[in-house]
């Protein structure tokens, strides 16, 4: 008797409908919508604010990147407060009914990385945010187009 071929064994392996087999997709990851991004970037900002954060600047990426609509960089003190300022972030958009964003850099508290889907927040120690200078690189028109920069004090 001879085997089936490889083609064969490979369609009887795979269910015919992924409903037939119990199967969901999930949906693509940062795909919460229903939520309005200015709504997200005020309640962001706001968060900002009353945790002190120091030179704030968004930054449109609409037309430069598909990661985000909008960036968000901000100061800390110290790597305390640079903590704090995250916790901050972290809390009001789970407050707000937003999924819990992820977060990277926080057991060192130099550049915390908060991803809340359509907004992106970062938040450095005042040299590491010189030395990174992340303004610089995502702030730079393209050209025919106008900088987005905008100052929040």
């Amino acid at each position: 008797m001879r085997a089936p071929c490889p083609r064969q064994r490979k369609q009887a392996l795979e269910p015919a409908v992924l409903s037939e087999a119990g199967v969901v997709p999930l949906p693509p990851v940062g795909e919460f919508r229903g939520f309005d991004t200015g709504l997200l970037v005020r309640n962001v900002l706001a968060s900002l604010d009353d945790s002190k954060a120091e030179d704030v600047v968004s930054i449109d990426l609409h037309g430069k990147t598909t990661l985000a609509d909008m960036m968000v960089i901000a100061s800390g003190r110290s790597n305390v407060h640079v903590g704090a300022i995250a916790d901050r972030v972290i809390k009001s958009c789970k407050e707000a009914g937003l999924p819990t964003p992820r977060v990277e850099g926080l057991p060192h508290c130099d550049w915390v990385l908060v991803d809340a889907n359509d907004v992106i927040v970062h938040i450095f120690r005042p040299e590491v945010r010189q030395f990174y200078n992340l303004e610089k690189m995502w702030g730079g028109d393209r050209p025919g187009e106008r900088a987005t920069e905008r100052r929040v004090v």
